[in-house]
């Protein structure tokens, strides 16, 4: 990276065509003004109008330049190439260096987002170095910075920081097309894109914040004013409380791509995603990916019960809301939200298989359309195929927290976090591979051999033991609420065994049909004594 100076006492107008005698002077003012010629003038002055916003502190017209005018340039004038470089704006933004390093973040999350062929080697590690420049600027300060940005745009920076980092971790995974020179670079530089680093980032902005101490006072029903005191000045700034929470969310997403469950959910512990006023709902980006990672999680502590709630809950949300995130959002980021709900829709089918309990009628029938029939079908067979494709699909890009071995030559180990834990899910999928069939036969009986449930399914009877046993292993599944955590059995049959007889037990009692008929019929007559009343 380089940087060009310019004279601090040349106002911006004065620059073009100016000439001093001075050769250095005028190859600088000459430079300057090749460079301005490769930045249109509409992109100027929206640059310009944009950095005014920011040192004004004006909330309201920072989020329309992020929102609305980088957008609509992009798609106009950058929609598969890359914006001027930082190096080109410098003297339009009168070397504003706070500007620069928030343009530079933007920068390159359009490079890694829209660019077609991505980012290179040198650009990765420029992107690192800018976020330490401003996570820098952030933390190391005395007291709270003079800077405030949209909800929207401190999520996007969060989610960014995490995405470049994992696809960092991909990145030097792949040996096969990788230079001698880009291979040393990599080897001489195992700080850029640490994983400590990107976690010591995140627990700084929630330490620095105070965000979980002022998260667990409100949910003890603390006043405002008692948790904006825990927070103290940095948590009672809106950008540091802000960037704390998402740095939490951060942590669970990260945890998760590292394979660390247990670790994910126990960062989230003062956060209750079941209220509808939560922090989170204020970006639905950050709300979806929330509910993504924490089903995620249950799903592979083998909580099924709360996997299925928490699917259920955020994707019947989106059901509701489809609309004015349409409105809300861009195109891109509407792209990434349906691909994170189909993600999570063959998750949830995935759950309601191996844990076959009931969910709302029209999520079952989306759940069905987005997973395909074929393959629900499949999947309830015990197809172990059909399981790996839901799988591969939905479950997030994992990552390893350390370098690969550059020395074993062109080999790609991109895949290996993802494999490991493709086959510890396929393994439990091999533990439950009979119960499906074992659990239809429960359902028709009261009581029943198991001699004779061992000749239906054609093993011997100490075999067909093992596997009840296995059945009913899995059917005590833990689920949580607020307070706790207990091991329940929602499924609709329970059983135990007596000597050489199963006795079999529905655990759901319907309402019968008649209290149904009964309670319309009461319905239709207060209403025609209504109707009446009003004639």
């Amino acid at each position: 990276m380089y940087q060009v100076h310019f004279k601090e006492d040349v106002p911006y107008d004065d620059t073009y065509g100016l000439h001093t005698g001075d050769p250095q002077q005028d190859l600088e003012y000459e430079k300057q003004r090749q460079h301005s010629s490769l930045v249109p003038e509409a992109v100027q002055s929206f640059l310009q109008f944009f950095q005014k916003a920011i040192n004004e502190q004006d909330i309201f017209e920072i989020e329309n330049h992020y929102e609305n005018g980088w957008n609509r340039l992009t798609e106009r004038m950058y929609r598969t190439d890359p914006w001027p470089e930082a190096e080109l704006i410098e003297k339009i933004v009168n070397h504003d260096s706070l500007f620069l390093i928030l343009y530079k973040e933007l920068y390159y999350r359009h490079i890694y987002a829209r660019v077609s062929q991505g980012p290179d080697q040198d650009q990765r590690f420029k992107s690192y170095y800018n976020y330490c420049d401003l996570f820098n600027y952030i933390l190391n300060a005395d007291s709270p910075v003079p800077l405030q940005l949209p909800n929207q745009w401190l999520w996007d920076i969060i989610d960014e920081f995490i995405y470049q980092y994992q696809t960092f971790s991909q990145y030097r995974s792949k040996m096969s097309k990788k230079t001698e020179e880009d291979i040393e670079i990599l080897k001489s530089s195992p700080k850029i894109w640490n994983v400590h680093s990107v976690l010591n980032v995140l627990h700084s902005l929630v330490d620095k914040s105070r965000i979980n101490e002022q998260l667990a006072a409100y949910n003890n029903g603390a006043d405002q004013e008692t948790v904006l005191k825990i927070g103290g000045e940095f948590g009672a700034s809106p950008m540091y409380k802000m960037l704390g929470y998402f740095s939490i969310i951060g942590l669970l997403r990260l945890h998760s791509l590292l394979g660390d469950y247990h670790q994910a959910l126990s960062v989230m512990t003062n956060i209750d995603i079941s209220k509808k006023s939560s922090v989170m709902a204020r970006v639905p980006e950050c709300q979806i990916t929330t509910y993504y990672y924490i089903g995620f999680s249950y799903l592979m502590m083998r909580r099924y019960q709360d996997a299925i709630n928490t699917f259920s809950s955020i994707l019947t949300h989106i059901q509701r809301t489809k609309n004015s995130l349409q409105q809300r959002s861009s195109q891109f980021k509407i792209d990434m939200i349906s691909k994170q709900t189909d993600q999570m829709y063959n998750l949830l089918a995935i759950c309601v298989t191996l844990y076959p309990v009931r969910i709302d009628e029209s999520l079952s029938r989306q759940m069905i359309e987005k997973t395909g029939e074929e393959k629900r079908a499949r999947m309830q067979r015990g197809e172990k195929g059909a399981f790996e494709e839901a799988f591969s699909f939905a479950c997030p890009k994992f990552v390893s927290p350390v370098a690969p071995n550059y020395g074993a030559g062109p080999v790609n180990l991109h895949k290996e976090p993802m494999n490991h834990q493709l086959a510890v899910f396929l393994e439990e999928v091999d533990q439950q591979a009979l119960l499906p069939t074992i659990r239809s036969y429960l359902k028709l009986y009261s009581t029943m051999p198991v001699d004779k449930l061992a000749d239906f399914l054609d093993m011997p009877p100490h075999d067909l033991r093992a596997e009840l046993m296995c059945l009913k292993h899995k059917m005590k599944n833990s689920q949580s609420d607020s307070q706790t955590s207990q091991e329940q059995n929602q499924l609709e049959v329970d059983f135990y065994i007596d000597g050489d007889m199963i006795h079999i037990a529905d655990t759901k009692i319907e309402r019968g049909y008649a209290d149904y008929f009964i309670e319309q019929i009461l319905n239709f007559e207060k209403l025609n004594k209504h109707v009446s009343a009003l004639r």
